[in-house]
């Protein structure tokens, strides 16, 4: 089964509802596109960069006095 195909057959098995129409499964095509974007991006980054780094901007700042 495909992509688009289980990702309906999901709504309707969850929500009862099936797409309405032609632009609602292009959205749920675009849908597999965002996944494989994502899945690209793993490896690449780790949960403590961000925050380290915030933290070290939060710190700056409040030192600054701005």
């Amino acid at each position: 089964m495909d992509f688009l195909a289980a990702t309906e057959a999901m709504i309707e098995t969850w929500h009862g509802v099936t797409a309405p129409n032609e632009p609602a499964r292009r959205l749920a095509a675009d849908l597999a596109n965002t996944i494989r974007a994502f899945e690209a991006l793993r490896g690449t980054l780790a949960f403590e960069e961000e925050p380290a780094g915030f933290e070290a901007a939060l710190q700056a700042t409040r030192e600054s006095g701005t």
